[in-house]
């Protein structure tokens, strides 16, 4: 008598193909792969066609630096579109509050403390966070309580915050800033060096293997399936090694030879012949994007709010019958984005050097731009925060590539325009083979 053959459905986990077992075994998202696939194909593309320009270690350090500001925003544009909603104002809002901070540290706080005073960074971005708030409430009021599409409040705020910033200064540039408060901007100064990156790095690892092994200790806790063993363990040396290769990616590239000869002229160190290797390591604006996302995945996957939100994006009308103060919820996403705003203008105005009333120009098109492409779904109801800071690195690839290859502004725009649609009909194809 012959043995009947499995359903293909209900297969053996030995019978399944290679691929499809270890995807199963680690619990990789597929469509995280898929992006981290398609960033690593445009680096190498972009690496080739730029003469070997692309993949070197002052590049990838430049990269991360110019990504952090949309990577900031875009962990808070992942609970807008979660929620069904959107913000087109983030880009106005990040100019506006930028220059508000500008004036402050450059013009206000200088009257009264005097300038360079230790004080002066610290109240300068209190006041843009607090502004950002209330701006960001503001809207989420309008949005939540009055009833009016998130689409039409932000649509009126791109235009009210982008006229209120050039109404700040008729249009002027503010420069310089303090110098403290552009240590949040990156450059030279702006890294904390070598041995505190390889620091930060071991500390990540680290972090890495106690939340795996605590994840583990949950599963076995409340008789979960776990992963296997050898899983845990690739899953842990790889993320390992991404971290570290990263942290020798970025004390690979020196600091100038100004810089270099300031600080050897201010600690008492003569130069060798042959000049002084000093590392910039990991960018100040870095360790605030990796802060924030790590925040907002927490935020998002174990708070009562992050649950909330999620509730809401899945099915508004069943949430607000579960309990759930839904337009409270929402209200406190767009205060949370406009905090965020602060936070990406204060990197963005200290990487210039500057406060000008066109800062943010079409970075709302960005910031939405890696949340879709990160898999957030306009849909509402899925979406993650490492994607879209993944989406960022994305989109900034991009837009560094290009211009390594010479490509003019206008045709970058079409380029980036061109991904966002291509990435929401991918987003669509996707969630109509899910069902």
């Amino acid at each position: 008598m012959t043995q009947a053959p499995v359903p293909a459905q209900h297969a053996r986990p030995s019978h399944l193909p290679l691929l499809t077992r270890f995807l199963k075994s680690t619990e990789l998202d597929t469509r995280m792969l898929g992006l981290v696939g398609a960033l690593l194909l445009i680096w190498i593309a972009f690496h080739v066609l730029s003469g070997g320009l692309f993949l070197t270690p002052r590049n990838l350090w430049n990269l991360s630096v110019q990504s952090s500001s949309v990577a900031i925003m875009a962990t808070g544009m992942v609970l807008v579109i979660v929620t069904r909603n959107i913000d087109l104002s983030i880009g106005s809002m990040l100019g506006f509050i930028g220059m508000i901070m500008g004036v402050t540290q450059a013009d206000l706080l200088p009257k009264l403390l005097g300038f360079e005073h230790p004080a002066t960074w610290v109240l300068t971005l209190a006041v843009g966070l607090v502004l950002g708030v209330i701006l960001g409430a503001f809207q989420g009021f309008v949005i939540a309580y009055l009833g009016i599409p998130s689409f039409i409040v932000t649509l009126g705020g791109l235009l009210v915050w982008r006229g209120a910033a050039w109404w700040v200064t008729s249009g002027q540039t503010v420069a310089p800033l303090d110098s403290t408060f552009k240590l949040m901007g990156g450059g030279p100064e702006g890294s904390i060096g070598a041995t505190w990156s390889w620091v930060v790095g071991l500390v990540v690892c680290v972090a890495a293997v106690l939340l795996l092994a605590h994840g583990r200790a949950q599963r076995k806790k409340f008789h979960f399936p776990l992963r296997p063993m050898t899983a845990e363990v690739f899953l842990g040396g790889v993320a390992c090694a991404l971290v570290l290769a990263a942290v020798a990616i970025v004390n690979a590239y020196p600091r100038p030879i100004g810089s270099v000869r300031r600080y050897a002229e201010a600690n008492h160190i003569a130069l060798p012949e042959g000049g002084l290797f000093i590392s910039h390591g990991i960018a100040i604006p870095v360790l605030i994007a990796i802060g924030v996302g790590v925040a907002m995945s927490f935020l998002s996957t174990r708070t009562r709010f992050g649950r909330y939100v999620y509730a809401i994006g899945g099915n508004p009308e069943a949430a607000e019958l579960a309990g759930v103060n839904t337009r409270w919820v929402i209200m406190k996403i767009f205060m949370l984005m406009g905090l965020l705003a602060a936070i990406g203008g204060a990197v963005s105005i200290a990487r210039l050097n500057a406060a000008t009333n066109s800062e943010g120009t079409l970075a709302e098109l960005l910031v939405i731009a890696a949340s879709v492409i990160g898999g957030t779904s306009l849909a509402g109801g899925v979406g993650t925060v490492a994607g879209a800071m993944l989406g960022a690195v994305l989109m900034q690839s991009l837009q560094s590539g290009m211009v390594l290859l010479g490509v003019d502004t206008p045709l970058q725009n079409i380029v980036v325009g061109a991904v966002l649609v291509v990435a929401v009909w991918l987003d669509t194809v996707y969630r109509r083979r899910a069902q």
